[in-house]
């Protein structure tokens, strides 16, 4: 972990606003707008040319009718150091206007460090507010008002190589599809192949949250529902962590500690990833796509979410929300649609999505995202995200082992995150 991002949890980040505000930073006067030579600039952590390219041709065209804006920069961070650069910029007085965020949203919001939005979005004709999917805006929402436009809302699936099945001569139930099922036959692409069972992406034994993908299917959670009780030490968590390890160390059906395995490059049987990373596939082996699959507690859809908002530092706050504005409205949300799913109800078709998506089928989309998304629960997010998923992952790195005591790591995590919690 950097040390820089650990630095910056909620209490210096509220510090770095607070001092920020009271220097006058928020200068835009009373927020008019005849203001002249306005300058926006917003974070992102794609460097993605064609995304890129879109959004440039967005801002362009606002630009055109809002000729008191200058310039809109697009300024694209490296994702593993966003939330270290962000707040190190807001800390410096150099925020940006607007800012794409993900697991640091809790800390901003929780900061006053967002400008709300709902008011804005309900008054701007034609956006239709009430369009929005309720499940993509809770969590960036506090008290009635949204701080952040969940962009992105893609939820996690199963990705399937089924010339690996094949090979191995397995077959799976779709209709009936369970994980273990999927650790069985992992098993034995793993036995007969050489090639990985099942991954996790992005897990990599360090980035332990993406387990959710799996322990919600157990009926298991992170923390209680207030956030303020760790609940790694329930018996459903406990019975997935021992799915997981017997996974890794008895039957082999994923990867272990040390061994990576790319599925997208034809290296697995599974990956659970989210939908959006379908730009990854190639016609280098047949595949398939299904929703997550069930465990003991039945069939579970969990989503990992972006949000963009207006940073409360900035000094064209009403250009930059008026902005954003524009930038979701219906017409440039079916734009970004192609690239980000939408948490728009009216986009929310599998049809639609596919009119965008070469790689997977109107009925893929339908079942993997339009149909998840109403009941979804999002990736573990909290305050002090990066101080959490740090003691977490020094506790659960005991969990990786042949003869882990599963209860007794558990237990440690809990040992670990309480005292973060509770604050």
């Amino acid at each position: 972990m950097n040390r820089a991002r650990k630095l910056f949890g909620a209490v210096a980040l509220t510090t770095a606003l607070a001092l920020t505000a009271a220097c006058g930073a928020s200068t835009d006067g009373s927020g008019a707008t005849n203001a002249k030579d306005v300058k926006l600039r917003m974070t992102v952590w794609t460097s993605n040319e064609d995304q890129l390219e879109l959004f440039d041709t967005i801002a362009a065209a606002y630009r055109a009718k809002h000729p008191e804006v200058s310039s809109i920069t697009f300024e694209s961070l490296p994702f593993e150091d966003y939330n270290t650069t962000l707040t190190t910029q807001i800390a410096g007085g150099n925020a940006p206007d607007l800012a794409w965020m993900g697991d640091l949203s809790r800390d901003l919001i929780a900061s006053d460090a967002l400008v709300g939005l709902t008011d804005k979005l309900k008054a701007t004709d034609g956006w239709q507010y009430g369009d929005l999917e309720a499940s993509a805006t809770k969590e960036f929402t506090r008290d009635g008002t949204l701080y952040a436009y969940p962009f992105s809302t893609s939820p996690f699936a199963l990705y399937v190589n089924t010339d690996l099945l094949a090979k191995a001569g397995q077959k799976i139930d779709p209709k009936n599809l369970t994980w273990d099922q999927v650790a069985a036959a992992g098993a034995a692409v793993h036995s007969t192949t050489g090639k990985a069972g099942f991954v996790v992406r992005d897990f990599d034994y360090k980035s332990w949250n993406t387990l959710a993908t799996v322990w919600t299917g157990f009926g298991a959670t992170a923390w209680s529902a207030d956030g303020k009780k760790c609940t790694f030490t329930s018996p459903e968590m406990e019975q997935a962590f021992t799915f997981l390890h017997d996974a890794a160390f008895k039957t082999k059906a994923m990867p272990g500690p040390g061994t990576t395995a790319d599925f997208f490059a034809g290296d697995a049987a599974f990956t659970v990833a989210q939908v959006s990373r379908s730009s990854l596939l190639t016609d280098k082996f047949k595949y398939a796509l299904y929703p997550l699959p069930a465990g003991p507690a039945g069939r579970h859809a969990v989503i990992g979410q972006a949000g963009v908002g207006v940073l409360a530092t900035s000094k064209h706050k009403d250009q930059a929300t008026d902005f954003l504005a524009y930038l979701t409205n219906p017409a440039n949300s079916e734009k970004l649609a192609q690239f980000f799913p939408p948490p728009r109800k009216s986009l929310l078709t599998g049809a639609k999505l596919a009119a965008d998506n070469k790689v997977l089928t109107a009925a893929q989309l339908q079942e993997a995202v339009v149909d998840q998304l109403p009941n979804a629960v999002t990736l573990p997010n909290h305050t002090s995200p990066a101080e959490i998923a740090q003691r977490g992952k020094t506790a659960l790195d005991a969990m990786w082992k042949a003869d882990a005591d599963v209860p007794a790591v558990l237990k440690s995590v809990c040992a670990a995150i309480e005292p973060i919690l509770a604050k």
